[in-house]
């Protein structure tokens, strides 16, 4: 039986990576962008269009067994901005899944949904639980954190099955002190996506860290295993190449906070 995989925001950088990951014999991919997305020898759908468009998401929406839903405003800016794309685009999204029956969701989280938890705050593992209620860092880590709370709300109130990734540094490999604790590889991305679209019924609504196995992470991964999840990447053994390695202190504020420098940037 053939499977069809919604991907919104797939020109984006994170979706650029993660659809050749994602294609697969019995897979189709449709692929929702607001900028045009390139055809390849997947064979997937194309559609361009806006998420925040109702008649549009509904449509692509319409005979599709899941949605990872990636498509928002990255970084920091405006709140009329972050809230428009981030906020309102993902209820529409999660709209359109009601009115289709789409069962499963994927929503791209941040860890700067989280990004006022400190190392003082692990358990006593040594690692930060995925589900730490949301301290977000910024007026972007408050849309995060409102695509969570509407992720929980459409899985209480319509049995949506619903994953939040609070994702870290997705990369290709780690340009910085910071991304050894917080870096994802391409391939684990994909390897936690494939997770939250096997996990089996019941439906459930759960918060991942989206990283991977990171020797100098401090963030549980115990979450994301007990549904399949099993990174195989490690930021350290990119570590030689990392300018300033031999500075690193874990009193730095920046490796100390979870949400890094965006924790003292300027906001909006």
């Amino acid at each position: 039986m053939t499977e069809r995989i919604l991907i919104t925001g797939a020109a984006g950088r994170i979706g650029t990576a993660l659809r050749p990951l994602l294609a697969r014999p019995g897979r189709i991919l449709r692929l929702l962008d607001i900028n045009p997305v390139e055809p390849g020898q997947d064979d997937a759908e194309i559609v361009t269009a806006s998420f925040n468009d109702p008649d549009a998401i509904d449509g692509a929406c319409k005979g599709v067994d899941a949605v990872v839903h990636l498509g928002g405003k990255p970084g920091e800016g405006p709140w009329e901005e972050l809230a428009e794309v981030n906020v309102e685009g993902t209820r529409q999204v999660l709209e359109a899944a009601v009115r289709q029956g789409v069962p499963r969701i994927v929503l791209a989280s941040s860890i700067h949904a989280a990004g006022f938890w400190t190392r003082d705050d692990v358990g006593p593992d040594g690692s930060l639980p995925a589900g730490v209620a949301p301290r977000p860092d910024t007026l972007y880590g408050v849309s995060k954190a409102a695509v969570e709370a509407l992720g929980s709300l459409y899985h209480s109130r319509f049995g949506i099955d619903v994953s939040c990734l609070r994702l870290g540094a997705y990369r290709s490999e780690p340009l910085s002190t910071v991304d050894l604790t917080v870096w994802i590889s391409h391939g684990d991305g994909a390897r936690l996506v494939e997770a939250c679209l096997a996990v089996p019924a019941p439906a459930a609504f759960r918060v991942l860290w989206g990283i991977s196995a990171n020797a100098r992470g401090w963030f549980s991964l115990a979450e994301g295993e007990a549904i399949g999840y099993r990174p195989e990447d490690d930021a350290e053994r990119f570590a030689a190449g990392i300018a300033g390695l031999e500075r690193f202190d874990w009193s730095d504020p920046v490796l100390h906070r979870v949400g890094g420098g965006f924790c003292a940037m300027p906001l909006g």
